[in-house]
């Protein structure tokens, strides 16, 4: 099933180019292809869910942004970007295909279903689009901060130069919108919704993935809102993932054009080196996951990370060969593409209950959170070598500290959500978390940043230099309101 509905959604991933902000040409568009005569819904769901997940695990945007800030990897030949010199065209690639492609085309789905909701599965197809958008501007809203929301897709009304919303004012619309689709999916129970690659339809699915997602907001805002955080995590936790057979995995096709996004299958990629800061630390707790997140070195046949932001010009690098590419698995063409998984909420309720949240035991929410991440990667890499006997060693090997609760979560939580770049990203910033017991994890580039507002870490990416022309006034309002448009600028959540 999943093989049909990628064969036939694929031909529709460029059919709606809208361009609201970021566009040369805005005002040569006499159209708008938001009406519902472009395609169906079904293909526009699982064409929008396809250009998320292609454009979030590629190397361009996982790779040279994502994995280097969360600084899981660092680059090998071209290593400015370790250094956080931001391209502009990655950057606008991520920004210009969430919004052109995928959350136009779920904004489609929505328009077309629009007066056919008593309709059971049109009702749950609606609310899954509705629920992957959601997903989607949380991403946006954490890499930019402030960002077009309430005025977008709006062409018809004659609006080319949307106004961006407060960050924070984006999550508490998110907020209810997702409660609200939860409450449709209740009466949809049972339903298989057409069109979803992800759970394949699942209205019973979507709905944990919901509660799950509210979970992932709430815990981001935990130290701007802590109340608020409360009241959401502890009304929902009990109905979020429970286990990995919840995982939301996008499932890819070893066949092109629906290949994992960043695969070897066809030729050696050479991009990246899995970071010293990754590979040290792990070797440090005899982590089990290591083989499977990074492979031998060339020359040495160990895994070996590199010092990230190491600049390739320096003649004091070592070669190449002395250092290792990211694990097979993470190459596999048919590496799923992972929008949130079981062993997350589970560190989100570990940090929750440290807290103080009423959502049960912390040691036990962070001992289900390695476990659930091992497990996960044990089958699906197929390393048999992984038994209880190793995951309860290594568990034992990092204990959880309730005195240092930020750092012995905020460590696990970072080696569970690899390689998911920008989600390691994200969290590193927002926990500013350290090895347990207080020694530095990560570094600044060796090579020193090539960013004067950004000596150590990013906190976001700048707006798209584009929009400084053809959506300017908003452009300027939205740099003053989050305090400049660098990527040094904290944003709402980062508070330390």
């Amino acid at each position: 099933m999943t093989n049909k509905i990628l064969k036939y959604s694929s031909a529709f991933l460029l059919l709606t180019t809208i361009v609201f902000s970021g566009c040369k040409k805005l005002d040569d568009i006499n159209h708008d292809p938001t009406k519902p005569t472009t395609a169906d819904p079904q293909y526009l769901l699982a064409g929008a869910q396809k250009n998320a997940m292609d454009v979030l695990y590629s190397g361009l945007q996982n790779g040279y942004i994502g994995t280097h800030y969360a600084q899981y990897w660092s680059g090998n030949s071209r290593t400015d970007d370790s250094r956080y010199k931001l391209d502009e065209g990655n950057n606008s690639t991520l920004w210009n295909n969430l919004y052109r492609i995928s959350l136009n085309n779920l904004n489609n789905v929505v328009r077309q279903n629009g007066n056919k909701l008593d309709d059971p599965k049109i009702a749950a197809q609606t609310a899954i689009a509705r629920i992957t958008a959601c997903w989607i501007y949380q991403v946006l809203a954490d890499a930019y901060g402030n960002l077009p929301y309430s005025s977008t897709f709006q062409l018809d009304a004659g609006n080319i130069t949307p106004a961006y919303d407060d960050a924070q004012t984006v999550y508490a619309r998110l907020i209810d919108t997702l409660q609200a689709q939860i409450k449709i999916l209740d009466v949809t129970k049972g339903t298989l919704a057409t069109g979803d690659v992800i759970y394949l339809g699942s209205a019973d699915k979507w709905n944990k993935l919901a509660h799950s997602l509210l979970l992932r907001i709430a815990i981001r805002m935990a130290d701007t809102n802590d109340a608020k955080a409360r009241e959401i995590i502890e009304a929902n936790y009990q109905q979020a993932f429970t286990s990995n057979d919840d995982n939301a995995l996008f499932t890819y096709l070893n066949a092109a054009p629906n290949k994992f996004p960043f695969n070897d299958s066809e030729r050696e990629i050479s991009d990246f080196f899995v970071s010293a800061t990754l590979v040290d630390y792990m070797k440090s707790v005899a982590d089990p996951r290591l083989a499977i997140y990074a492979r031998p070195s060339k020359d040495d046949q160990v895994v070996n990370g590199m010092p990230y932001g190491w600049a390739s010009a320096d003649k004091t690098r070592p070669a190449p060969g002395k250092f290792s590419y990211p694990g097979k698995q993470i190459y596999s063409a048919v590496m799923p593409g992972i929008l949130m998984d079981y062993a997350e909420v589970e560190f989100i309720l570990a940090e929750a209950a440290a807290r103080g949240m009423n959502v049960g035991d912390a040691a036990t929410h962070y001992t289900n959170g390695i476990k659930a991440s091992i497990g996960f990667w044990k089958k699906l890499a197929d390393d048999r070598s992984i038994d209880d006997s190793a995951i309860n060693s290594y568990i034992a090997k990092v204990p959880y500290n309730a005195s240092d609760w930020r750092n012995v979560i905020g460590t696990q939580k970072w080696l569970a959500l690899y390689p998911q770049g920008l989600q390691g990203w994200f969290e590193r910033t927002r926990l500013n978390f350290k090895k347990p017991g207080g020694e530095a994890l990560f570094i600044a580039p060796v090579s020193g940043s090539m960013d004067p507002s950004t000596p150590f870490v990013p906190y976001r990416l700048t707006y798209l230099i584009s929009e400084q022309t053809v959506n300017k006034t908003s452009y300027e309002n939205a740099a003053k309101a989050i305090g400049g448009d660098v990527k040094g600028t904290k944003l709402w959540f980062n508070k330390f």
